[in-house]
């Protein structure tokens, strides 16, 4: 009894100490989060109040249909939303609203912006998740090949694709896909939701630049890990080539590699519009557009709030995966 009181407190320490990196990002996160709503939240209503053209008719029109507006009806919808109140006394309703988790309703449509904002949010997400596998998949692959022979030819081959899917715009890339797997081959929807068929070309759309962004990331950390001291040790101890790539050049790779996705799933959430625009996806980019044509205030605010805290989200995710690949920082934790 009395050997294992101290093996219990040395368990119970170290538990503490792993999980003091862990629990400052998360401190850290929160706080940044916070004052990403405040931000956000003030500059989406500021931009949207600095913007041309009469709030009252362009809802009005969004409600009615511009042959069915008048001065009368726009004056109308104004005063039923409020919207010849103060701008401050607005705000103020917005953010009071927020922090009881009240996103509020449409302005055009009349329906729960959360309810909506929930819809675009998971299609958004199921796009850019599908994108990222299928790059993933391919690209990393690719990339670990091209690192056995670091010059070889399909290290030089996946440097002129990577080039080449970069240089390709994702417009006229999708396009083309739509021109053949849509128009003459008729395999696939060219636009929609719903159907399983219907994320397919956004999702290769997406997945083409990234699996060449992978592919290059890939193998420049593996070339990169080969050629450490650590790797070397460990082949000159004796370890089989297949034991070394698992346990220290795969997982080393993977630090670098996993911060990457997370930027690049940043960048795949938010720069969608065009996609998202051009295959009928209701995203969040394709919903935010329409909101700013119809001066759609509530839906505008929460969307863009929902992208400002989905990066903190991500970031917090990217962080903590980066702990639990990289030992480091809790040793450091530990040490001190």
């Amino acid at each position: 009894m009395q050997t294992s009181i101290p093996t219990t407190l040395q368990r119970t320490s170290r538990q503490r100490r792993a999980a003091g990196p862990v629990a400052l990002v998360l401190r850290e996160r929160a706080v940044q989060a916070a004052a990403v709503v405040l931000l956000v939240s003030t500059a989406c209503f500021a931009i949207v109040q600095s913007l041309p053209g009469d709030i009252g008719f362009r809802i009005a029109a969004g409600r009615y249909g511009y042959d069915q507006v008048t001065a009368a009806s726009a004056d109308a919808v104004r005063h039923e939303l409020g919207l010849d109140r103060p701008a401050w006394q607005q705000l103020l309703d917005w953010l009071g609203d927020l922090l009881s988790l009240n996103l509020g309703t449409s302005l055009v449509t009349g329906a729960s912006v959360r309810t909506e904002l929930g819809l675009y949010l998971s299609s958004s997400i199921q796009l850019a998740v599908a994108a990222l596998i299928a790059g993933l998949a391919v690209g990393a692959t690719v990339g670990t090949f091209a690192a056995a022979r670091p010059g070889g030819l399909l290290d030089r081959l996946t440097t002129l694709w990577v080039s080449a899917a970069r240089a390709l715009p994702p417009f006229l890339l999708g396009l083309v896909l739509i021109l053949v797997f849509s128009v003459q081959l008729g395999a696939l929807p060219a636009a929609g939701h719903g159907a399983t068929g219907n994320i397919v070309l956004p999702a290769a759309t997406l997945a083409v630049g990234l699996s060449g962004l992978f592919a290059r990331v890939t193998r420049d950390a593996v070339v990169q890990v080969r050629q450490s001291d650590y790797v070397r040790f460990a082949a000159t101890k004796g370890l089989g080539e297949r034991l070394v790539f698992f346990r220290h050049v795969l997982r080393n790779s993977g630090v670098a590699l996993i911060v990457y996705v997370g930027v690049q799933l940043l960048i795949l959430i938010e720069g969608v519009v065009v996609v998202e625009s051009l295959f009928a996806w209701p995203g969040l980019g394709h919903a935010l557009v329409h909101a700013i044509f119809w001066r759609d205030i509530p839906v505008i605010q929460a969307t863009a709030l929902a992208l400002a805290l989905l990066v903190v989200v991500l970031n917090t995710v990217v962080d903590l995966g980066s702990l639990a690949l990289d030992p480091r920082p809790r040793v450091r934790e530990a040490v001190r």
